[in-house]
């Protein structure tokens, strides 16, 4: 089981601890609610130095991404970050990513914790352009600093205007006292914020100063288990989950970041989904009856036929209603169709719904 830099840290505040993805990780400190509340309302920050980060360097470096990537790069300028996938070759997903342009010749990727092998090894293999590749991943620390107060709880930190950095941006500049930080305008919460990218070395400093500027607007640390609840009131995909090997970016809806001006990894096939069809889609609903949904229950229509299954499922701290997000056979995905969840071998009656569930 690996650690991150803060391991020592969170097991000092009492977090409890679970292995996630390899990685010894807090799972929550205080309680989800009270976590979940606080990245709503005020802000909280999240040790995600578990993700994965490389760095493709080159001057084919835009023509390898926009081969293994469904979204287009090319629309990106320096400090521009970009949401993507690699399709595989089956018509599923590899992993989800970010894609962040540093400058024409060299770009970031930050991807999922438990896909960092696969997905290295899925772009190298497509590497037949000279791209120099470099694994950072255990290189960088990761902190996720959300909530509405964030930007105003992190000023004191750095001379970049957080206010003023529109989402999905990135700069990279001196934070903490520490230079080379990356300072990035993202986040899987819905409730704005910022990412942080801080080599190991740094990583302890900087939470410390983070939680010291921040103590004046209620900062406090949060875990997986509140992350989990943010994004899936947002509706935002977690692979594992709502999309995997299997599912395609239009089965997922995901056809916003699948264009097909270019060509990439089994573009064809994709397409042709688009055009003739899907026959399964992913949906998100409320539950009507009483009963929580969660990952792998059945769904069946009215006559109790098998239609589905669920892939995320909550309650949802927010909206005080249970939540989730499964995929569905088509005739079944409009809002307003009523389908059942198979909860503890009862069809509690749910409806499916358009997103966000929460609106903020």
């Amino acid at each position: 089981m690996k650690n991150t830099a803060l391991t020592h840290i969170h097991e000092s505040l009492g977090a409890k601890m679970v292995p996630f993805a390899g990685y010894n990780m807090p799972v929550q400190y205080e309680g989800i609610n009270i976590e979940h509340e606080t990245v709503r309302n005020s802000v909280g920050v999240f040790d995600v130095s578990h993700m994965g980060e490389f760095y493709l360097k080159g001057k084919n470096a835009l023509a390898l991404i926009q081969k293994v990537t469904s979204n287009d790069a090319s629309v990106l300028t320096d400090g521009k970050v970009q949401y993507s996938c690699l399709p595989n070759a089956d018509g599923g997903i590899v992993d989800d990513l970010l894609v962040y342009r540093i400058n024409s010749e060299e770009y970031f990727l930050v991807v999922n914790a438990s896909n960092i092998e696969k997905d290295w090894n899925w772009i190298s293999k497509h590497n037949d352009l000279g791209v120099e590749m470099i694994n950072s991943s255990d290189e960088y620390s990761l902190l996720a600093v959300q909530g509405p107060k964030a930007a105003e709880a992190l000023q004191s930190l750095t001379k970049i205007d957080l206010a003023a950095m529109k989402y999905y941006t990135f700069e990279i500049g001196n934070f903490a006292g520490m230079d080379d930080v990356i300072v990035s305008a993202t986040g899987y919460t819905g409730s704005g914020g910022f990412e942080l990218y801080i080599k190991n070395k740094d990583a302890e400093k900087v939470w410390n100063a983070v939680f010291k500027a921040g103590a004046d607007f209620g900062i406090k640390p949060i875990g997986l288990a509140a992350r989990d609840t943010l994004r899936l009131e947002m509706g935002f995909c977690l692979y594992g989950n709502d999309i995997n090997d299997t599912t395609s970016p239009i089965e997922a809806g995901l056809g916003w970041i699948t264009k097909f001006t270019k060509d990439f990894v089994n573009a064809e096939e994709i397409k042709k989904q688009k055009v003739e069809g899907i026959s399964k889609k992913l949906v998100a609903f409320k539950m009507v009856d009483k009963g929580i949904p969660r990952h792998d229950y059945g769904i069946v229509n009215t006559a109790g036929d098998n239609i589905g299954i669920v892939t995320s499922g909550t309650m949802s701290p927010s909206l005080k209603e249970a939540i989730g997000m499964g995929y569905v056979t088509l005739e079944n995905s409009k809002a307003g169709s009523e389908i059942y969840i198979q909860v503890r071998n009862k069809n509690l009656k749910a409806e499916v719904v358009k997103l966000p569930f929460y609106k903020g």
